[in-house]
């Protein structure tokens, strides 16, 4: 498993009760059910979430709406409106993408965001999740609970046990002793049925689970045996996967021979660079914050991130902090596989940001234009920078 990784579960409590709590205050702090309506206890469909206060009357997501009624009448029922929670979710994914490319929206109300490369922009990984729950505060006056971890896995309990508004780091020393007391339904996709098996092969916690013998965990449960295993033990090297098609633009170039020529991955870079400004120019896009995507002739991959001071899709502004990124990056004797760029924090490029950018950009966006225009025309080698003339052999 990678070491040194920060993996961050943003989780929005009670999403749709807060939601509807903060647009109508008067039903603040009572119990809060969104779903089917009721019909007086003769509804027919079921809960889709509820605030906690319902919850202490034993009311939960996917129970009958019938049921929820006969526990609390007197709850403030109020259909689901999808729309809205729709909107406030993409708000949301727009915070977390300020704070890394790196995010994966696991529901409407969670995403995971791996932070190992940008949080030093925001200070120390807990300070980038402090910074998360107060723009997320300030911008929908809405609350989340976050658990940061190496893993995954260790991430989604950490954020469970931190609701509700709550924040919990496990850091990696800490990893073991805070799993193992576990019950092993806290394991992410442990259901009844496996619980069950497990439980009645005397394996009750996540400890329990680490000390039993991999193969007859095989035999009980399977593939996913191992698995289960391999998590209990801390071992979790699932990476977050970035939603990539309309968050960022990005390209990666495979070498036919690993190597160690690093003016040759320059120049590669500098090739890629002019491929995703091409790109973000067609899409009428710009972005502010470039990823440096290196994988060695040992299959081990790095990413590099850094924010540029103004969102761009020139290819100098680009490739001159991929430059940056790449100088800094120790490849340590091994040769290079693989290079991959790519901009995040998209905008459309009308949009400014910088107060001098309108004027001092005007020119080289007539050239990159002009650029453009030759290439669609007479293909993608009719301009080139010197530099990106190689041959990628």
């Amino acid at each position: 498993m990678p070491n040194g990784r920060f993996i961050v579960h943003v989780d929005m409590d009670a999403f749709f009760a807060s939601i509807e709590e903060r647009d109508n205050p008067a039903i603040k702090g009572m119990p809060v059910v969104i779903g089917a309506d009721p019909k007086g206890g003769y509804g027919r469909g079921v809960v889709s979430t509820c605030s906690y206060e319902a919850r202490k009357f034993g009311i939960h997501s996917a129970q009958p709406i019938s049921m929820a009624y006969r526990k609390c009448p007197k709850a403030v029922f109020l259909p689901v409106n999808i729309k809205k929670y729709s909107a406030e979710s993409a708000q949301i994914y727009k915070i977390l993408c300020d704070f890394s490319p790196d995010v994966e929206a696991v529901s409407i109300d969670e995403a995971f965001l791996n932070i190992t490369e940008t949080f030093h922009l925001f200070g120390s990984p807990i300070d980038t999740c402090r910074g998360i729950k107060n723009r997320i505060k300030n911008e929908t006056g809405l609350a989340a609970s976050i658990g940061l971890a190496p893993t995954k896995m260790c991430a989604k309990i950490a954020s469970d046990i931190a609701k509700p508004d709550g924040l919990k780091e496990i850091k990696q020393a800490e990893l073991l002793d805070f799993l193992h007391p576990l019950k092993i339904e806290s394991i992410w996709g442990i259901g009844d049925k496996t619980r069950r098996i497990l439980n009645d092969a005397g394996i009750e916690t996540i400890g329990d689970l680490a000390g039993a013998d991999a193969l007859e965990l095989a035999r009980l449960l399977g593939k996913n045996g191992p698995l289960l295993w391999e998590l209990a033990c801390g071992r979790d090297a699932r990476e977050v996967k970035a939603n990539e098609e309309v968050k960022s633009v990005s390209n990666e170039l495979t070498f036919k021979k690993d190597t160690p020529d690093r003016e040759k991955v320059k120049s590669t870079l500098l090739y890629l660079c002019e491929k995703v400004s091409g790109r973000l120019r067609d899409d009428k896009l710009k972005g502010r914050i470039v990823t440096l995507k290196i994988r060695l002739e040992n299959f081990h991959t790095y990413t590099r991130a850094a924010s540029l001071c103004r969102g761009t899709n020139f290819v100098d502004m680009i490739y001159k902090k991929i430059e940056e990124l790449f100088d800094s990056f120790d490849t340590k004797g091994k040769k290079i596989r693989l290079v991959g760029v790519k901009v995040s924090g998209l905008m459309p490029k009308d949009i400014t940001d910088d107060l001098f950018s309108p004027v001092l950009n005007i020119k080289t966006e007539n050239l990159h234009q002009a650029s453009d225009m030759i290439k669609r025309k007479f293909g993608e080698r009719a301009i080139q920078r010197a530099a990106s003339r190689i041959n990628y052999g």
